[in-house]
């Protein structure tokens, strides 16, 4: 059984600011913004969506497939997915490129500001879907604009189901595209503000786009998702975490642990609710790639 996870695999750069943004930021300048934030704590870490939801996913005993672009200096990355037991047969290398940065700054309060470089994400639309025995599901995650497409139109061709997850990638989409994503999408996972603005360039809510799919889930961090099905909104509460020390990485640890209940054949409301577990657990933990999962624990929860 394997989920082809469709997305970004990159570096991430992750700065600690001790303050908070809005002392440093005065909204009646921001015409003229410039500023400047002393990082006294930085890290590199293993991210990306796809690298992420990979991880996630392995932890709880799935098999990942990614499928993304690195660059030239993607090695390191490919002998981490290697070591973790995932495959990298759908990983494939540009010359000439980077891979995927993220330079991400977090201050005090958790908020955080994002430079993206795409790197050979740029070149990700070239890698074609594979046709996998026992591959049951699928997710398109943030990715470059024309591998998402691509993406969704051969895993439709295949008669994969999928998970449309636009993400950060959102805003690159106009109504007319994203109504064509959605019409060909099983299920559209999407945090608050990516719902509303989703919403907004359909011209729809909530309740009438979940009619369009089999299952739309909203995720609202800390207070957990709604779950929306043919209309009809179920609340799954959050779980509160032993320790609040990162939130990189978080929604793709919640979207890994749900694409693991859609390969069971799972309720959306119980593929939601190991989801708020695994987010839990990896926010008390530095860095998107760096929580274990054990089998009791696991267990645990599934009992």
């Amino acid at each position: 059984m394997a989920s082809l996870i469709c997305g970004s695999v990159a570096y991430d750069t992750i700065m600690g600011f001790g303050g908070q943004f809005a002392d440093q930021i005065l909204p009646d300048q921001l015409h003229i913004l410039n500023v400047s934030f002393l990082v006294p704590s930085m890290r590199r870490d293993f991210g990306g969506c796809a690298g992420n939801i990979a991880y996630a996913l392995k932890q709880l005993g799935g098999e990942p497939v990614p499928l993304a672009a690195i660059g030239d200096d993607g090695e390191p990355y490919l002998a981490h997915l290697r070591a973790q037991g995932i495959t990298t047969q759908g990983v494939r290398a540009v010359p000439g490129t980077f891979t995927a940065q993220a330079m991400i700054m977090t201050d005090r309060d958790n908020n955080q500001i994002t430079a993206f470089h795409p790197g050979a994400m740029q070149h990700a639309h070239e890698q074609v879907v594979p046709e996998l025995p026992g591959l049951r599901v699928a997710i398109l995650a943030p990715d470059g604009r024309e591998a998402t497409l691509t993406h969704a139109e051969q895993l439709q061709a295949h008669g994969v189901p999928f998970v449309f997850d636009p993400g950060q990638g959102l805003p690159m989409f106009d109504g007319p595209t994203l109504d064509g994503l959605v019409a060909k999408a099983d299920w559209i996972t999407v945090n608050d503000y990516e719902a509303r603005m989703l919403c907004d360039r359909l011209q729809t809510n909530e309740a009438e786009l979940s009619r369009r799919v089999r299952g739309l889930v909203v995720t609202l961090g800390a207070q957990g998702c709604t779950v929306w099905e043919a209309g009809q909104a179920t609340s799954v509460p959050g779980v509160v975490a032993d320790a609040v020390v990162d939130p990189t990485g978080c929604g793709d640890a919640w979207r890994g642990a749900f694409l693991h209940g859609l390969e069971q054949g799972w309720s959306l409301v119980r593929c939601a609710e190991l989801g708020n577990r695994i987010g839990a657990l990896k926010v008390a933990v530095q860095g998107p790639q760096n929580y274990t999962v054990d089998a009791q624990m696991l267990a645990t929860w599934l009992a």
